[in-house]
């Protein structure tokens, strides 16, 4: 697939990626397919089969509500988080569900939506299977969900189009290097090429703020939710907003050298508790990993000053208190998602995270399901520490290092969601990442772009672990702390 820096950050739902935005924009497509040859109106019945993790965490990640949604013509993108819930409950009480939105058919939730929990497709451990009965016959489709609400068939596994769009193509971390020199341009300086030959350069800007706005957004709703915990039955507080509350005590304004780390745990635990409940997301690249960036990000808006640099691209002479503002604490009367940041920054980070993403997507995999854990955070905490990085005016060769930095330390991270849920371990996961990731910058600020280990071999490392990890520790809930926490 070719594959662009807004691929990487989408607007979706919680509170997963690959298996809530995937299986409903796969029923989206299915229904789109059946309407444009026509078959819409002449379909009878719908079957739909989750298998492989899909079917052993789907009730806990939401994926049979994804999955109604979608065949009722609804988008991750545009689907307002409180309608879902009626939606399923009605589809569920009247035992009909109005396909596209415009064809009103029977649906039995219990009979027509099925759960394989231990049966897999063979393309992808997220697959599904969609059946509509037409006029008798029976029109199957397939569909994997591979990660970070990406869908593809079976033909489109592992294909990746030559884009003739992109200028300068890039397929490895070195060829993304060895552009940079050639045309001397910087990582967000070259993405900002490629995504010109997709679209017009002020529209790209306008959508990459407008994620930035959705990310903000998100941390303000987290941190100013009522509810004291999370749904899904584990009984998880929520922690945001009593934390937003302390920091903004007085007596907490200026607790201390590691007042800034305070906020970003709180960014990141406001993002991850928000898609834990189902709330609007920014998949960065995938839900259970979206605190990490937008937390980096608001560290960024808050703690680094807007136009100043540690160094600049020359191994970071100054790192000492230049990036820091009013001794790391908020302005009276500030709240918790205000902007500092120049517009630019916030582009800058984007593209050059978007980057390292794309790096990822095209060379391993960002499916927890797939490469466990490491596949979802090390991939967040790599592309938030070059973005960071970035921004603090590091070279080419430096972002590089941040970002095996950032995932070299995230090698080998399982993915065992308790309950089949989003939450433990993975909210209090993006807080500690992100902080990780802050640190990676700031290390790799220190050097001159040398290093012993490439970002190359590191995704390589990543790639060959997930394949030889077991499928229990790869988002089956079926070991790790999925079974030590419910049998202790």
């Amino acid at each position: 697939m070719a594959l662009g820096v807004l691929d990487l950050f989408s607007i979706g739902i919680g509170p997963s990626s690959s298996h809530t935005v995937g299986p409903m924009r796969a029923a989206v497509r299915f229904v789109d397919e059946l309407s444009s040859e026509g078959l819409l109106p002449r379909v009878e019945r719908i079957r739909v089969g989750l298998f492989g993790s899909l079917g052993a965490t789907g009730i806990g990640h939401g994926s049979d509500s994804a999955v109604l949604a979608g065949l009722s013509g609804l988008e991750p993108e545009t689907l307002d988080p409180d309608s879902l819930a009626p939606l399923v409950d009605r589809v569920r009480k009247d035992g009909r569900l109005r396909l596209g939105g415009r064809v009103t058919i029977p649906f039995d939730a219990q009979a027509d939506l099925s759960l394989h929990l231990r049966e897999s497709l063979p393309g992808h451990p997220n697959g599904m299977r969609i059946s509509a009965e037409v006029d008798g016959s029976v029109i199957d489709r397939e569909y994997y969900s591979v990660g970070g609400g990406f869908v593809v068939t079976e033909d489109e596994m592992g294909f990746e189009a030559a884009d003739t769009r992109d200028r300068l193509h890039f397929s490895t971390a070195d060829e993304l290097l060895a552009r940079c020199r050639e045309h001397e341009l910087s990582i967000a300086e070259l993405m900002a090429v490629n995504e010109s030959e997709r679209q017009e350069p002020e529209l790209l800007r306008k959508q990459l703020l407008d994620i930035w706005a959705v990310m903000r957004e998100c941390v303000h709703n987290g941190c100013t939710r009522t509810q004291t915990t999370l749904p899904g039955g584990l009984e998880v507080r929520r922690r945001a907003p009593r934390l937003r509350e302390r920091l903004e005590a007085e007596e907490y304004r200026s607790s201390g050298p590691l007042d800034a780390l305070e906020w970003v745990n709180l960014y990141a635990l406001a993002v991850n508790e928000e898609n834990a409940s189902g709330g609007r997301i920014v998949t960065a690249p995938t839900n259970g990993a979206a605190g990490i960036i937008p937390a980096v990000l608001h560290y960024m808006d808050r703690f680094v000053v807007g136009e100043d640099r540690l160094g600049e691209g020359d191994g970071g002479a100054d790192t000492g208190d230049g990036d820091a503002r009013d001794g790391g604490t908020p302005d009276e009367g500030e709240s918790v998602d205000a902007g500092r940041a120049s517009d630019d920054a916030v582009v800058d980070f984007l593209l050059t995270a978007g980057a390292i993403g794309i790096l990822f997507k095209r060379n391993a995999a960002i499916s927890g399901a797939e490469v466990g854990c490491q596949g979802e955070v090390g991939s967040a905490c790599a592309m938030a520490a070059a973005g960071l990085c970035a921004v603090l005016g590091g070279s080419p060769e430096q972002i590089e290092n941040a970002a095996e930095i950032g995932l070299e330390h995230n090698l080998g991270l399982t993915c065992d969601p308790v309950g089949g849920l989003v939450q433990v371990p993975c909210i209090e996961r993006n807080a500690i990442a992100a902080v990780k990731a802050i640190n990676a910058a700031r290390l790799a600020m220190h050097g001159d772009g040398s290093h012993r280990v490439s970002l190359d071999q590191a995704i390589e490392t990543m790639r060959q672990t997930g394949a030889d990890m077991k499928s229990k520790y790869k988002e089956t809930s079926r070991g790790g702390l999925a079974v030590n926490v419910i049998e202790c």
